[in-house]
């Protein structure tokens, strides 16, 4: 029955794609990740689409009018096979659009890197995030529900609040933009790692500009279909494979989890720092919603088990940080 409904769904989708207006190539526009540095060089990214981007909305627009937004964030017209050059190297995109390639450092501090699609006339800067040769430590941190408030545990609330909120209505908690700047120091560097789509990574950076959130790169997950199953990779498996991209981009750098209750998180963060021994220095959990339940107690005991500084707060405060 699962293999009839994938099939269906992978049918479905192809469907969709073939109804979609002309994928024309006149009206293309890079769509820039944050990029990061690893041993290699710097690692950036991106996605090639047809069309423009999609505007951000007052804070006082009507719940119809964010739906209508959010539902353009999502039906996006990717342009796969197209070449994109970046500082004199050349990639293509995949079948989804996107695209991500090494460039060398260089001479210098750079924070950014250009990237250009040869026969038109897009182009666009990828920022791009390299820590400090100061830095003490790095922190990869969750985001729904630890730092912008979603309500990510409840499906129905979480998917309402997405589809009916702006860039300008949701809720950032306070105590964690104080918390991230604590850690931060000026040259900590910050990892942001989530279960939401590409789709929202410029809603995301726009909603972390505006609240004075660290700037760093986010790692979000693919939500096509694959050959094999519906979404690219569960909650678990995105996490902890992207958790195990950071550390591998910054070898001589221990870490600091940051997540939440809601959603795993701490079975997740065991999970890394089982694989990783000796690369955390803490996790720390905000309570999402409802107490912690006895299954996270356990998971956050197991954490500390492991030698690793554990705790779950309703805020989180800078008073208690002890790195």
């Amino acid at each position: 029955m699962k293999r009839f409904l994938l099939k269906n769904a992978i049918r479905g989708e192809r469907i969709w794609d073939s109804l979609k207006p002309s994928r024309k190539t006149d009206s293309v526009y890079i769509d820039p990740f944050i990029g990061y540095a690893s041993p290699e060089g710097l690692h950036v990214r991106g996605r090639v689409l047809n069309g423009s981007p999609v505007a951000d909305l007052p804070a006082d627009s009507s719940r119809w009018s964010n739906l209508r937004n959010m539902i353009a964030r999502f039906i996006t017209h990717e342009i796969p096979d197209i070449e994109v050059v970046v500082e004199g190297l050349s990639t293509t995109t995949d079948e989804e659009g996107y695209f991500a390639i090494d460039v060398p450092v260089g001479d210098g501090e750079r924070t950014a890197v250009e990237a250009s699609l040869p026969g038109h006339e897009a182009s666009a800067s990828l920022s791009v995030v390299i820590p400090h040769d100061k830095a003490r430590f790095g922190i990869i941190s969750d985001i729904d529900d630890t730092l912008i408030r979603t309500q990510a545990w409840s499906l129905k609330r979480n998917i309402y609040n997405t589809l009916t909120g702006n860039v300008a209505s949701r809720q950032v908690f306070p105590d964690s933009v104080a918390f991230l700047k604590a850690l931060h120091d000026g040259v900590n560097p910050v990892f942001y790692i989530s279960s939401s789509p590409w789709n929202l990574h410029a809603f995301l950076v726009e909603i972390f500009r505006r609240n004075n959130l660290i700037h760093g790169p986010l790692f979000l997950r693919d939500l096509g279909i694959s050959e094999d199953r519906f979404i690219k990779g569960s909650h678990g498996e995105h996490k902890g494979s992207m958790i195990d991209k950071v550390l591998e981009a910054n070898p001589s750098l221990r870490f600091i989890l940051i997540g939440d209750t809601g959603q795993h998180d701490p079975e997740i963060y065991h999970a890394a720092v089982a694989r990783h021994p000796d690369r955390f220095l803490a996790a720390w959990f905000r309570v999402a919603g409802r107490e912690v339940d006895a299954r996270d107690r356990q998971w956050i005991e197991k954490i500390r088990g492991l030698g690793v500084e554990a705790h779950a707060r309703e805020r989180f405060e800078t008073g208690i940080l002890s790195v």
